[in-house]
């Protein structure tokens, strides 16, 4: 098993994961470690997870059709129903 060794930790930060690790029942070793691997986890598991915009893009997809455009868009004219509902307005 391979050691690490941590130079330059802030006073504040070791104090705070002393605290942590104490509060756990971890040495403070243990509480660095358990902290990675928490952190590790969690960023595969984000990583891992698809942005809103990638899933909207995965939804949407391309359009695919050999109709001319100017066909497609008489076909949806001619599909439209016309409606007297709202002649007078609100």
């Amino acid at each position: 098993m391979a050691n690490l060794q941590i130079k330059n930790v802030e006073d504040d930060l070791y104090e705070e994961i002393k605290k942590l690790a104490s509060a756990e029942n971890r040495s403070v070793s243990q509480q660095v470690l358990f902290l990675v691997k928490e952190y590790l986890a969690k960023r595969k598991h984000l990583t891992a997870t698809k942005s809103p915009a990638q899933v909207l893009l995965d939804l949407s997809g391309s359009w695919g059709d050999d109709k001319h455009a100017e066909h497609i868009v008489k076909e949806i004219k001619s599909a439209r129903k016309s409606s007297r509902k709202l002649e007078k307005g609100f």
